[in-house]
């Protein structure tokens, strides 16, 4: 294999995150009110209701109420936070605003990642959020082959002074937004980057103690993996929290190089999608463009 077909396609990006919740009505208004995300379409799956949440009719979360699951346990693997990119500092300075407004809102901080200026929230059933604008690329700087990241304090007050923007306070829901990359809590490092990077294809780009940071493209990261809290952690049992990660890639070829680096590595394949589980059972789906908001329900 060379090696181009051991990297994920450099067009490869994120597509909405699933999260198994508790409280359908209140996550779905809660995300509609900070990220002014509305329900596009829903299903009921036996006990399950799923509901697809998007922006501009883009779905970017499915919801799925799950009765009588435990809550999220921050010392598995999971979810470390689904983080949201937005193309201006004004339309990141609204939606911050917006998410600091909501009393449902838990704010943890904000930083200047050198590559990017983010702030995160914990939403009401402990998920991890991050807002971010990203730096252009012309202006992140390397060392060796590693993007240089760090976190240095950033004023959110300060950020908000400067970059708020009535008009687009007011029409928050006509600016672009995306699932820029996911971060998940892993157990083992060296476990995930065997998956991660050797089976699914992403590059490295940095590491830091404790994390490691994956992309496709030369992008800073798609997906994050840390063991700050979660080190050691087994195959995860059934809680609320993270459902499935979901990954587009460009053409079938994409697909079909997929399963040649995933050899004996159980998944299955619809034609459009290859879906499998990560080491510690989080399902990842790889999909073609165009997936549909009745395919995502029927996952």
């Amino acid at each position: 294999m060379s090696t181009l077909e051991k990297n994920i396609n450099s067009a490869t990006h994120m597509d909405a995150v699933t999260l198994h919740v508790g409280d359908l009505e209140n996550m779905s208004s809660y995300y509609a009110a900070i990220l002014d995300m509305d329900p596009i379409e829903e299903k009921s799956r036996g006990r399950e209701v799923h509901r697809v949440l998007g922006r501009n009719g883009v779905p970017l979360m499915r919801l799925i109420a799950t009765p009588d699951l435990p809550g999220v346990d921050p010392r598995q693997a999971g979810l470390y936070h689904t983080a949201f990119l937005f193309e201006t500092p004004a339309s990141l300075a609204a939606t911050v605003y917006r998410a600091a407004q909501d009393t449902r809102s838990s704010f943890v901080g904000s930083s200047d990642h050198l590559v990017s200026e983010a702030f995160y929230f914990t939403d009401p059933e402990g998920n991890g959020i991050e807002l971010y604008f990203d730096r252009p690329r012309d202006a992140w700087t390397y060392t060796g082959n590693d993007v240089d990241m760090a976190t240095i304090y950033l004023d959110p007050n300060a950020y908000l002074q400067k970059h708020m923007d009535q008009n687009i306070l007011n029409s928050t829901s006509i600016q672009p937004a995306t699932i820029g990359h996911v971060h998940l809590q892993v157990g083992d490092l060296n476990q995930a980057s065997n998956f991660y990077i050797d089976r699914i294809g992403f590059e490295r780009t940095t590491s830091i103690p404790g994390a490691l940071f994956t992309s496709a493209g030369g992008y800073h990261h798609h997906v994050a993996m840390n063991t700050w809290h979660s080190g050691g952690a087994g195959p995860r049992a059934a809680t609320l929290g993270l459902a499935e990660v979901s990954i587009l890639v460009p053409e079938r070829n994409d697909l079909d190089l997929l399963v040649a680096r995933l050899g004996d590595w159980e998944h299955s394949d619809n034609g459009t999608s290859i879906i499998m589980k990560d080491p510690w059972g989080t399902p990842v789906t790889v999909s073609l463009p165009g997936v549909t908001t009745e395919e995502l329900l029927e996952r």
